[in-house]
């Protein structure tokens, strides 16, 4: 990406919840059921195919729902240093 100028700058003090993947299998409709690395505590559950499709270049990221419910991924790398575990 080109800009003229440095885009602004931006620091994060949301409150999400989020699961980090150990695997996801995809189906043959795009979907994926991601497997949280805290299996004993979380079932498998499934994500549409535009998390799938990035969530499976990724391994070891996470799977983010906002307060307002707006669900996405997030490598690892880029989740764990902007985030911190308050819970669970």
């Amino acid at each position: 990406m080109s800009v003229s100028a440095e885009m602004p700058r931006y620091r994060s003090h949301k409150v999400v919840n989020a699961l980090k993947i150990e695997k996801i299998e995809l189906k043959d409709t795009g979907w994926g059921t991601v497997y949280p690395t805290q299996n004993k505590h979380y079932a498998p559950f499934d994500v549409p195919p535009q998390i799938a499709e990035v969530a499976k270049n990724h391994p070891g990221g996470y799977v983010v729902v906002y307060e307002d419910g707006y669900t996405s991924f997030s490598p690892a790398k880029a989740f764990e240093e902007g985030y911190v575990q308050i819970s669970g």
